[in-house]
C-alpha cells in the first residue's frame, strides 16, 4: 500500500473511531492515549484531535 493510501485509510478510520486510527499509526503511544481520553470526553474533539496527529 502506498503512503498516501495508508494515510487516506487511517483518515477514515479516525473519524469512524478515532483511537483505532491514531493507535494503527502510532501503536499505543502517548498520542494513543491523549485520542482515547479526548474521545471519552466527546467524539468531535477526539476526532479533530486524531485526524490532526495523522496528518501532521
Amino acid at each position: 500500500m502506498s503512503d498516501s493510501t495508508a494515510t487516506c485509510v487511517d483518515i477514515i478510520l479516525a473519524i469512524i473511531l478515532p483511537p483505532l486510527g491514531v493507535f494503527f499509526k502510532f501503536g499505543c503511544g502517548i498520542e494513543f492515549w491523549i485520542c482515547l481520553l479526548l474521545t471519552f470526553f466527546g467524539y468531535i474533539p477526539g476526532i479533530i484531535y486524531a485526524v490532526w496527529v495523522i496528518t501532521k
